[in-house]
């Protein structure tokens, strides 16, 4: 009988780790939409002050930059001075790709 209980509650405790929510599991996947970036694109380009609403987008898809930057497309932008500046006002580090 002892045996029994030992693989009952062994198997319970596997039963609730495998259920339990991981953190991969928590994490809402970013779609990287570049075009949602379109409200920066005044800012990035002269430097001014970016939107409220630039800035939510850019965290946003923060999780997105390091494929802009590696991007031929997009780095230009992403790359530029202005787009340091941007960043820095909307308290997004640089990405380390």
């Amino acid at each position: 009988m002892r045996f029994t209980e030992v693989v009952c509650i062994a198997f319970m405790i596997v039963l609730v780790s495998a259920l339990a929510p991981t953190k991969a599991y928590l994490e809402e996947k970013v779609a990287c939409i570049p075009t949602e970036l379109m409200t920066c694109i005044p800012a990035l380009q002269t430097g001014s002050q970016p939107s409220a609403e630039c800035c939510g987008k850019l965290k946003e898809q923060e999780s997105c930059l390091c494929g802009y930057i590696q991007n031929p497309l997009f780095s230009q932008y992403v790359t530029s001075e202005n787009a340091h500046k941007v960043l820095a006002t909307c308290g997004i580090p640089y990405p380390t790709c």
